[in-house]
Order: C-alpha cells, then sequence, then structure tokens
C-alpha cells in the first residue's frame, strides 16, 4: 500500500492492521449473489474491520445489487466478474466488474414494478451513509460499480 502526503517519513502513520484491498472472482451465475456476500461479510470478519452493523448491512445489500446486476445484464458477455473489497482508514468500498459496455443509471422508484431498481437502493444506501458510488469504465471496454462509505466503527 502506498502512503502519500506532506508529512516527513518518521512522522507518516501505519496502515491499520485491517487496512488493504481484496480481489476475487465469480462465476455470473446467481449462486454467485450469497457466495460473494457470504465471502465479504467473512472478509470483513476476518480482517477485522471495525466497522459497525448498519454499515456493513447496508454493504452486504449494496454488493447483492451489484452482483445481481452483473449476473443478470453482463453474463453473456462477462461469464466471469471481478469482486473488489478496499478498506481504508475511515472507509470500505466494494466494486464489481465485469466485461459489457453498457453503463447502467440508476431508474426513478416505480411502486407498479417489483424489481429493476437495485442501483437506486445502492444510490440511496451509499447517499444516506455520506458515502459515493459510480460507474466507471475499464481499459478493455468493461465496467466497474463502486460503492464506498464511511467506515463507522462500533463501540469498544
Amino acid at each position: 500500500m502506498e502512503v502519500r502526503g506532506s508529512l516527513p517519513p518518521g512522522q507518516v502513520p501505519a496502515p491499520r492492521d485491517y487496512e488493504g484491498v481484496w480481489r476475487f472472482t465469480a462465476p455470473a451465475l446467481d449462486s454467485s449473489v450469497p457466495q460473494v456476500r457470504h465471502g465479504v461479510r467473512a472478509l470483513v470478519a476476518e480482517q477485522r474491520v471495525p466497522v459497525d452493523d448498519d454499515t456493513l448491512y447496508g454493504l452486504l445489500v449494496i454488493i447483492s445489487e451489484l452482483v445481481t446486476n452483473a449476473v443478470r445484464h453482463a453474463a453473456v458477455l462477462s461469464p466471469e466478474i471481478t469482486v473488489e473489497l478496499a478498506v481504508g482508514a475511515d472507509w470500505i468500498r466494494v466494486a464489481v466488474e465485469d466485461n459489457h459496455p453498457y453503463r447502467p443509471k440508476a431508474l426513478e422508484a416505480d411502486h407498479g414494478q417489483t424489481g429493476g431498481r437495485g442501483l437506486l437502493l445502492v444510490k440511496t444506501i451509499t447517499s444516506e451513509a455520506g458515502g459515493q458510488c459510480d460507474v466507471t469504465q475499464t481499459a478493455t471496454g468493461g465496467k466497474v460499480i463502486w460503492a464506498a462509505l464511511p467506515l463507522r466503527t462500533t463501540a469498544p
């Protein structure tokens, strides 16, 4: 991990034990949604990321929605997806990458529909937590959809 800043070398704070970036792949299948969600939950616990229950729950809903979207809409061009979990000192970020070039947009709420509002849910959870989310293109023509949330720690 690269540390940047204007502090003298002896005064640069060391990364916390839970900081880092983890990437893994999963097949673009419905069965991957719960597997990825459980994998992210286990990784957060294993790394002892000090995250409160509300933030963790929001993060797990977000990762479920992003993987579901990749499975439902990108599997034809992307039989495998890449999932990334990144943790900094005061934030936690999940991202899902696929090879499909379509850049989705969050749809408006339509109470007559029972689905199709996953990105709206992601944006709402992220916004209410004070985080950010976006879609970026990859160099190979695919996309990465990510969401970063402030890391609200649990009380000791």
